[in-house]
């Protein structure tokens, strides 16, 4: 299982309550659950979830698309970065 780091931005950093956290996880949906793990131990779990409903997802600086979180195998050491929809242009 590959320990990973989740990097919030904007209102996922509110939302987690933290701007950073390292997560085990062999996919990325695995990762994301164990960053809702985490944010329920703060009481923020329901609003990261809706949060990261409207993210777009980097790793490594790639996007993860529209491909399924649960088939997104991740390498130790990886970097996720969790962008919510910005405003502006």
């Amino acid at each position: 299982m590959a320990i990973v780091t989740l990097r919030y931005w904007a209102a996922a950093r509110d939302a987690a309550g933290q701007a950073e956290e390292q997560v085990r996880g062999r996919t990325l949906a695995e990762a994301l659950a164990a960053g809702l793990a985490s944010a329920g131990a703060r009481d923020s779990a329901g609003r990261l979830e809706l949060v990261l409903r409207r993210c777009s997802l980097l790793i490594d600086g790639e996007p993860v698309g529209i491909r399924p979180h649960d088939s997104v195998i991740l390498a130790d050491g990886a970097i996720v970065e969790v962008l919510p929809p910005f405003a502006g242009g």
